[in-house]
């Protein structure tokens, strides 16, 4: 008995034993800085301190909560320029977008500072006395961001979750902690209470799987791969626990022969490029009318080999390197010798996981660039002969996040808006992501929407009271 019990004692001890990480610059392959990582027992003891953070938290009045958040966004846009630093030494990011991204996570957090004294219930006319609903917190919110946009993803969960009175443990990707972190201080800073907001850089299978198991948290927000997805998934069921899940995406670009054709052309390679492919609302499947396909390929040739590929830290690169040399491994997959490449982007030699944007046509629809998320800056360019087909392409997929539409017709645009299955189309235009509409995918693209009015929806429940009158 007293072996059994001193082996209890010490296996704490070695569970504790501090795990570094170190931060790889993308564009460099130089070490950027060693992070530790969050080990089991010091996950369940974050989740034990954000339970209790949280019962004051709820507790706060809804215009200090929204003062407290106004805060953090202006800590946050005190330091800009400090994070988007951090994000392209960690990310690779060039140094224009991720600026841009700091700017989100401001403007998510002043957005979301309304919320609190907007958390409005009904009264439902019912016989007898007086109906009354609340949307009260979920408690202990659990965020696993992914390394392809740490600053804005971090924002679209935290916010709302904070807005609506919950506490908030963050689990950035291994690969890129050093924004989420720096965040988690200003949020101190800004005077949120300790413990509402923690960030536990650490492996997935430790402290995210930790989140997942825990029965103390609540719900779980999941930026990812459709696989981890589905494990997370499987786990939340096992404590009937509220996931809100981002998964992949093989979105189309419709082009069709009445649309602005050099316009269409100019922008598509922002469409699918952006982050060097790296986001899960690329467009990274090209439909093309047939009757325009050559016309739409002479000008989407200068476009591709105009992107201005290189250090991320210099001011108007468009494009970065890839987040790491497995990753880079991982895409040059999908185009293997003999792929039909019909033209190369550049990209600078050297160190640095660096991929040149890449055109493939023509490409059978069963191939696995066509058929599989890449994840990087290859683009696949298909034709089409009508409408129907258009559709039948685009929704040929397990995935359904993103997408756009070209066309000059108003008719058609609403039509195949309607047809195509996915969660978020643009009309002549690429745009995917407004934190003020919801965001979210069809079929295994994901559960759930994020930001928008409705985004308090998934980080509360809904609680009806009925007080009787009569005596």
């Amino acid at each position: 008995m007293r072996r059994g019990k001193a082996a209890r004692e010490r296996a704490p001890t070695a569970e504790r034993e501090t795990q570094q990480y170190t931060v790889i610059n993308p564009a460099t392959e130089q070490p950027v800085t060693a992070v530790a990582q969050a080990s089991g027992p010091e996950t369940d003891e974050a989740i034990a301190r954000a339970a209790a953070a949280q019962q004051a938290w709820r507790d706060v009045s809804p215009g200090d909560r929204g003062r407290l958040l106004r805060s953090f966004a202006a800590e946050v846009d005190a330091h800009i320029d400090e994070l988007a630093a951090l994000e392209v030494a960690g990310s690779g990011h060039p140094v224009g977008a991720a600026r841009w991204e700091a700017g989100q996570v401001r403007d998510v957090l002043m957005y979301y500072a309304a919320a609190p004294e907007r958390l409005i219930g009904k009264q439902i006319p019912v016989a007898g006395g007086l109906d009354v609903t609340f949307a009260e917190p979920l408690g202990v919110v659990g965020l696993i961001v992914p390394w392809n946009f740490p600053m804005p993803i971090l924002s679209w969960g935290m916010a709302p979750a904070l807005a609506a009175g919950n506490a908030v443990i963050a689990k950035p990707a291994q690969m890129t902690p050093l924004t989420a972190i720096r965040i988690g201080e200003l949020a101190l800073a800004a005077g949120l209470p300790e413990h509402v907001l923690q960030v536990l850089p650490g492996k997935g299978g430790v402290v995210g799987q930790r989140l997942v198991d825990h029965p103390a948290v609540r719900k779980i927000v999941f930026t990812g791969s459709t696989e981890v997805g589905q494990q997370i998934m499987a786990g939340c069921a096992r404590h009937v626990k509220r996931v809100t899940l981002e998964l992949g995406g093989k979105s189309a670009n419709i082009v069709f022969a009445d649309a602005d054709i050099e316009r269409a052309a100019a922008t598509a390679p922002y469409a699918v490029f952006d982050n060097a492919g790296q986001d899960c609302c690329a467009r990274s499947r090209i439909l093309v009318e047939a009757g325009v396909l050559d016309r739409f390929m002479e000008l989407l040739e200068p476009a591709v080999k105009g992107i201005r590929v290189g250090d991320p830290a210099a001011e108007g690169t468009e494009m970065g390197p890839l987040i790491s040399a497995a990753h880079r491994e991982h895409v040059a997959s999908y185009v293997p010798e003999g792929a039909p490449v019909a033209f190369l982007g550049s990209a600078p030699e050297g160190p640095g996981f660096w991929y040149p944007p890449t055109v493939l046509a023509p490409v059978a629809t069963d191939d696995r660039a066509y058929t599989e998320e890449i994840f990087g800056p290859v683009v696949t360019v298909t034709p089409f002969s009508d409408e129907a087909e258009a559709i039948a392409l685009a929704n040929d997929t397990p995935y359904g996040l993103s997408g756009s539409i070209w066309t000059g017709n108003v008719g058609r645009a609403i039509r195949v808006a309607r047809g195509v299955e996915t969660g978020n189309l643009s009309v002549n235009s690429h745009s995917s992501v407004r934190y003020w509409t919801p965001f979210g995918g069809f079929k295994q693209s994901g559960l759930g929407r994020e930001l928008g009015p409705d985004a308090l929806d998934a980080f509360t429940e809904t609680k009806n009271v009925f007080i009787a009158t009569q005596e």
